[in-house]
């Protein structure tokens, strides 16, 4: 059978267009190299917790038009992204807002939290900011830096804070009220059920073709489509061949535990140093879970090499550049469709790939 597309990746990005090219009449075929579909989204079924097995994702948009689209394939709960950082067992709330200044310095309006960030920036002798440590003193303030966020950036990025760019944090939280909601984002929540059930229900009635490896069997499965829509790295797209493209990438030890409730909360950051995990997860929270066990899922930053899964694209100079060459070359394939985090070498919040998804759609399917 000929079919019209050739999506490469079940994940979010080619999950939205398979629906799309389906509902539009069009024949799909959906592969997979992985055993399941959802991608990095994927969650798996422990002891009636619905596990994050690729890290956590909270499902955050102001964008009405996402929203009501992907509210369609699953109903969300009113779960509000509220972490704790854990700084050597002192707790603070994120993000960053009255009550982690009252913890912080004892300050209880906002006049007096603004007045010590002041002190501490100009302390400092920050002007324009070089770096994402000045960035974040001249957000924060020292003390809050030193505490919440260096150990934890720097153990996230493998760099010191100093030899990281500023814009990584230039949009750091930062509320003068007694706000814990993190992302402060119009529509918010976690699919109920999971979100491979969501997934599930957008490939509804596509052929899906999973433990499938696109560039090992590439001639083959080209022939069976007209157009081919690629979600994976870019760089291996087209063999490396002007050298690897950089991540960062993140390990997971996970565990059931014999107990209801290990933290009380669904995501704690160890901004400390010396803990050698950024935060543990404890999934049953996103679902408000009842279960009588729990699982726990601590995460290790770690520098990427082939072989592992890529997380996050390291948004430098060299690399910038390096994407760039891969891009020229993709824009001449005129079978192709790049799209989603891997192949346009980006990060993307869950709701900025299934918009991206829908006006690669759109102009394709018009």
């Amino acid at each position: 059978m000929k079919f019209d597309y050739l999506v490469v990746g079940a994940g979010l990005f080619g999950a939205v267009f398979a629906e799309r090219a389906k509902a539009a009449g069009k024949s799909v075929l959906v592969i997979d190299k992985r055993d399941h579909v959802g991608g990095n989204i994927y969650t798996e079924s422990v002891e009636g917790i619905n596990v994050h097995k690729y890290g956590a994702h909270i499902f955050h948009t102001n964008n009405k038009e996402v929203w009501q689209y992907i509210t369609r394939f699953a109903e969300f709960n009113r779960y509000t992204n509220s972490p704790v950082a854990n700084y050597h067992g002192e707790l603070y709330s994120l993000p960053f807002n009255m009550y982690t200044f009252n913890k912080m310095w004892g300050v209880v309006t906002p006049d007096e939290a603004r007045d010590k960030i002041a002190e501490q920036r100009a302390a400092a002798g920050i002007t324009e900011p070089k770096n994402l440590e000045e960035q974040a003193i001249s957000l924060v303030g020292t003390d809050i830096y030193e505490r919440l966020v260096k150990g934890y950036t720097e153990k996230q990025w493998g760099r010191p804070c100093t030899a990281l760019p500023s814009f990584i944090i230039r949009r750091l939280p930062v509320r003068f009220t007694f706000d814990n909601n993190y992302f402060n984002a119009l529509y918010q929540g976690i699919p109920i059920g999971g979100y491979t059930a969501m997934v599930e229900r957008m490939l509804e009635g596509i052929e899906v073709r999973l433990g499938v490896d696109y560039l090992e069997n590439r001639a083959e499965l080209d022939a069976l489509a007209d157009k081919v829509v690629y979600t994976g790295p870019i760089d291996s797209y087209f063999g490396y061949c002007y050298g690897y493209l950089g991540y960062r990438s993140v390990r997971f030890e996970t565990e059931l535990l014999d107990t209801d409730n290990y933290q009380g909360n669904a995501v704690i950051n160890y901004t400390d140093r010396e803990t050698p995990y950024t935060r543990i997860i404890e999934h049953k929270h996103f679902e408000f879970g009842s279960q009588p066990k729990t699982v726990i899922s601590k995460e290790y930053s770690q520098e990427w090499q082939p072989g592992i899964e890529p997380y996050y694209p390291i948004n430098d100079e060299e690399n910038g550049a390096l994407y760039a060459k891969y891009k020229e070359l993709a824009d001449k394939e005129n079978k192709t469709i790049f799209g989603g985090r891997l192949a346009q070498y980006r990060y993307y919040d869950m709701d900025a790939v299934i918009a991206s998804a829908l006006e690669e759609a759109e102009r394709e399917l018009a």
